[in-house]
């Protein structure tokens, strides 16, 4: 009588490849904390794995974003602060100055003080963003500062002109959603972002307003001051008001935003873990079983292996 080993030999050698196998994942699992090392071991899992995986590189972007238009919007309402400080300034003067009752040295003193007002509200208007350099109050046009000025023979500025454009960038800051934190100098458009000096929708034209002041001043003219310029520097003041406003709005929802892209790469985070790492604990369990089981089946391999034809012949 023949007896045939082949497949006994074979059975017994896929059963010790699946629990090396067994053996061999749940040891990876132990050593990286992962229960997914392939797309085999849980095609749905690694699916949500990798979802959740780009959902968190997104969200870590738009937190990105979110940091970057915060520090400009801060930037941006530093400047917004001092030529509010100067347009009130002016107010100041224009209510002295228009009384009729100013003498006239004290309207030329005046005179001197707007022409600092104008070369400092220039240099204002000229800063830059510190985290980018770029300037921030000349549109998408902020690779040169937005405003040039020309003087006479004694250095007296006699103009103002915008060099930026009326355009700004939007940014995204959520799925879908995009945002500008960005203020032009000037928009004589009508439309679009209001310019933060000269704005044609309101009539604000600051610069103008304040060299229409300063030669009013110096010629005496209390009269063009008490009506003209009164009304117009009140303009700006309003204006510049609206500006610090809408910039208070938009770094609000700027918190907000930075809150949920928080709390949803958290959430992400907790998605990840359940789809992705091991249970140690069962883990553990499972490859002590799975190294037991692998220890008896060598075991009894070998005992069987040691077997001939003479045990079974009486």
């Amino acid at each position: 009588m023949r007896i045939a080993t082949n497949s006994y030999t074979d059975s017994m050698l896929n059963q010790f490849n699946a629990l090396t196998s067994t053996q061999y994942s749940l040891q990876q699992q132990v050593s990286t904390g992962l229960k997914i090392q392939s797309a085999a071991d849980d095609p749905t899992a690694m699916q949500n794995t990798l979802q959740s995986l780009a959902d968190k590189a997104a969200q870590v972007q738009y937190s990105s974003n979110i940091a970057t238009l915060q520090s400009r919007a801060t930037a941006i309402y530093n400047v917004m602060e001092s030529i509010q400080k100067i347009t009130s300034r002016a107010g100041e003067i224009v209510t002295n100055a228009g009384s009729g009752t100013t003498s006239a040295s004290t309207m030329t003193n005046y005179g001197s003080e707007v022409r600092q007002m104008i070369q400092q509200a220039v240099d204002l208007m000229n800063s830059k963003d510190p985290a980018t350099g770029q300037y921030l109050f000349g549109g998408t046009n902020s690779a040169r500062p937005p405003y040039a000025t020309t003087t006479d023979a004694n250095g007296n500025i006699t103009g103002v002109t915008y060099q930026g454009n009326s355009s700004v960038n939007q940014v995204e800051i959520a799925a879908g959603s995009t945002l500008s934190v960005d203020v032009p100098g000037e928009n004589t458009s009508g439309s679009g972002p209001r310019g933060l000096i000269t704005d044609s929708s309101s009539g604000a034209d600051l610069f103008n307003h304040l060299l229409s002041l300063q030669n009013n001043l110096n010629s005496g003219n209390s009269t063009a001051v008490s009506t003209t310029d009164s009304a117009n520097i009140q303009n700006d003041e309003n204006h510049q008001l609206y500006q610090i406003s809408n910039n208070g709005a938009v770094q609000t929802r700027l918190n907000i935003a930075a809150t949920f892209a928080t709390t949803r790469a958290s959430s992400l985070d907790e998605n990840i873990s359940k789809n992705s790492s091991a249970d140690l604990v069962q883990t553990m369990v499972q490859l002590s079983h799975a190294q037991t089981a692998y220890q008896a089946a060598l075991q009894s391999g070998t005992k069987l292996m040691q077997m001939s034809i003479l045990n079974y012949i009486p």
